[in-house]
């Protein structure tokens, strides 16, 4: 079995450079050669030389898997690029460009498998003994590899039309089509990003709503009693201030969940509770502790709550 990349011209072959990709995803033992390999051409003292083996292991994150990535996120092969970092090694004489694009490769991993510790901590070495100043930043055509693992239901999977546009550029043997491939990824997890954080948001607020609702009925429930400590009055009068925020909060939420019946029953659920309870204050507190407040807790929930139920 012959995986050297190859050959290393004063332009990458990107023929070449997919065959290699190929053999490795075809040998069972392809990912720990190919790793022995590149780091070995990675430490080479012609900077050419080096430079292409380092474009080769981009390229092999890129399309060659889980088995690759283990093998780069293990200590053994993360130590062979640190030494071409490190004055006690090769850092001495390695070119300044060869430098900067590994440390840029290294800084790319931490972002694009968070979950692989190893990585993070070699960086973060690099850092603590001034070898690495500060954070690069990564060129706008880098090619980048897709996170793993990803989340259930991932734009990756769902968006049916972008992944197989993305298979189609991966696979692709110009260096543009890659660089397209990279944008592509890199929209697509802006788009997950932002998908997720909405989530995050929503279980948030559902989670508050249920909190606090439950603290206010047990307070209102001291307060007719006539048993409710005098400070508990302000935590009561400070709970329905903030439940009175938080329903313009789950409108804005809904608004943005349209497309998920599930979602959208949850915080409707959340804005019936957060209604009642708001009711139930100014039927038991009266208007005497809320501030005026403006239009009734009662009448202005129900109509979030039209509101909610007539989203399209």
């Amino acid at each position: 079995r012959d995986l050297t990349p190859k050959p290393f011209l004063s332009s990458e072959n990107w023929e070449c450079i997919q065959q290699f990709c190929a053999q490795l995803n075809a040998d069972a033992e392809g990912p720990p050669l190919a790793a022995r390999l590149l780091a070995h051409k990675i430490q080479s003292p012609q900077e050419v030389e080096a430079l292409h083996a380092l474009t080769v292991l981009e390229t092999c994150v890129n399309n060659c898997g889980e088995k690759f990535h283990n093998e780069i996120a293990k200590f053994r092969f993360l130590n062979e690029l640190i030494k071409v970092l490190s004055p006690k090694y090769y850092g001495t004489w390695s070119s300044e460009k060869v430098k900067s694009r590994v440390t840029e490769i290294i800084f790319s991993w931490t972002v694009w498998f968070p979950q692989e510790v190893k990585i993070r901590d070699a960086y973060q070495m690099l850092k603590k003994q001034g070898i690495v100043k500060e954070d690069p930043k990564l060129p706008e055509d880098k090619i980048l590899p897709p996170p793993s693992p990803r989340p259930q239901n991932s734009i990756f999977d769902t968006d049916e039309e972008k992944s197989k546009l993305l298979a189609r550029l991966l696979k692709s043997s110009h260096a543009e089509d890659l660089q397209a491939a990279n944008r592509l990824i890199k929209s697509m997890i802006k788009e997950e990003q932002e998908k997720s954080a909405k989530v995050s948001r929503r279980a948030n607020t559902i989670s508050e709503v249920s909190e606090s609702v439950k603290r206010m009925d047990e307070l209102l429930e001291g307060y007719k009693r006539q048993e409710l400590p005098k400070s508990d009055h302000e935590t009561l009068q400070s709970l329905f201030q903030r439940c009175e925020k938080l329903r313009p909060l789950l409108f804005r939420l809904a608004s943005e969940t349209v497309d998920d019946d599930e979602a959208l029953a949850e915080l409707l659920q959340a804005n019936d509770r957060l209604t009642q309870v708001l009711g139930r204050y100014r039927q038991t507190v009266g208007s005497q502790e809320d501030g005026g407040g403006g239009c009734s807790a009662s009448s202005s929930s129900d109509a979030l709550g039209k509101e909610l139920h007539s989203t399209p």
